[in-house]
Formats: structure tokens, sequence, C-alpha cells
């Protein structure tokens, strides 16, 4: 296999939003067969949460969903991550900034995105941060990351020429049917 696709999610204090980005699209990308195709990744642009878990509130919030952030530990966004990964989707437009703000000579502002440019719904193109509310604003980044995952893993997939995850479910179930 060739070098793995790698994609890094940002967002402020890496302890929300991303780490539910990387858990959610890995999630999407094993289900698909396609998880050896992706080195997944996340960080945040503040270092005030660097070695902690994830937010007690967004690692209740996946558990409810079937996905674990146990295993997350908090780091920050450096500037030779431009350089190390092929993709970087972040989660809003303070992100963006912080993020290109570190590309002193503008040479990897193609690689960097928001996430939600990929979201069928996008609103206002940045993912809300959970982390000042309750319960139904953790639940609400759920529903944008995992709608907004299923067609990033679609387009990557399809960038990639990588197996097509829809023909391969249409063709098991036309092998299940007997055509």
């Amino acid at each position: 296999m060739s070098d793995p696709i790698r994609i890094q999610f940002v967002c402020l204090g890496n302890i929300c939003r991303s780490p539910l980005a990387k858990a959610v699209f890995r999630d999407k990308a094993t289900q698909a067969g396609l998880a050896e195709h992706f080195e997944i990744s996340s960080s945040g642009t503040g270092s005030w949460h660097v070695g902690d878990t994830a937010d007690d509130r967004m690692r209740r919030t996946a558990q409810r969903n079937d996905l674990s952030l146990e295993e997350h530990r908090a780091s920050q966004f450096e500037a030779e991550d431009l350089e190390r990964f092929d993709h970087i989707f972040v989660m809003d437009k303070s992100n963006l900034n912080d993020v290109l703000h570190l590309d002193e000579d503008d040479q990897y502002g193609g690689k960097v995105r928001l996430f939600r440019e990929f979201d069928p719904e996008p609103d206002d193109y940045q993912v809300p941060d959970p982390y000042q509310g309750g319960r139904k604003g953790f639940e609400r980044v759920y529903e944008i990351v995992e709608r907004t995952a299923d067609m990033l893993l679609h387009r990557l997939a399809d960038e990639y020429d990588l197996i097509d995850v829809e023909d391969e479910q249409e063709g098991a179930e036309e092998q299940e049917h007997g055509h």
C-alpha cells in the first residue's frame, strides 16, 4: 500500500470537537473498510489542555454513540504539522486563522479547510464550541460531525480513488439478492 493519507482535525483546546471528529471519521473509515488508507490525528491551536483527556461531557456524548475518546490526550498544533499532513480540517474560522498564521511562507494554505465545507447543512461553516454549554450543545456537535465526516470520507475516497463505498455496498446487495 502507498503512504497513508494524513489527516489532522483541529479545534481550540483539542478536548471537544477535534477528538470527536477524529473518532467519528476513524469509525466511518473502519466501517467502510478504508481505515488502512488513513493516518488520523487531532490537535488544538491552544496549549492549555496539552496532555489532558477529552472533556468529560464529550466523552459521554461519544460513548452514547458507541465511540470511545478514552485514549485521547490533547496536543497542540505546530507549524511542522502544515508540512506533515495532507489535509487539515479546522472546526471554526478562529482555528483557521490560527493555523494559517503559522504558515509563514504561505505554502500550505491549500491543505487547510473548514471541516464544515463538507457538511450538507453547513450553516455558517463553523462547528460551534460546546465547552461553555450543556448536553444539548455536545449533542449538536456530534450530529454536525457525524454527517460532515460521512461526506468527507466519501469525498476523500473519491479524490484518492479508493474503493467506492457505495459501489461496494450495492455489489453486496446484488449478490445477496442473486442479481
